[in-house]
């Protein structure tokens, strides 16, 4: 992690929960900790906080709560940019790691094909 990052959104699990975002499109508190390894209460702390500010919406599907970029605030729109070009500068290790795992099951029957 970037600690200029940390220094911008104040703390190292809010820049996660954006990068996050940015790369998956939405997330829910408990899936974001588990990829980081982030304790669960400090990540809904920043989603919520994220929330309150107007940055990111939410939206219960059953009984999780997904959050997503709110589109319509203007200044959500200029950093969405920024955080692609920080998504694009980590090291491939780290994007294979974090923002490039699978986020739905596999349908039923399909077979596992292994890239290697």
């Amino acid at each position: 992690m970037n600690p200029l990052l940390e220094a911008i959104f104040g703390n190292r699990t809010a820049a996660w929960v954006l990068l996050f975002l940015q790369s998956y499109g939405e997330g829910h508190a408990l899936r974001i900790a588990k990829t980081f390894g982030l304790g669960l209460n400090m990540t809904q702390r920043q989603l919520k906080r994220l929330e309150e500010a107007g940055v990111l919406i939410s939206r219960r599907v059953g009984n999780v709560r997904l959050f997503s970029f709110n589109e319509r605030n203007p200044t959500v729109r200029n950093l969405q940019p920024f955080l692609e070009a920080e998504l694009s500068s980590l090291p491939e290790e780290t994007q294979q790691q974090y923002f490039r795992q699978r986020q739905r099951p596999r349908q039923t029957g399909k077979p596992l094909v292994i890239h290697g």
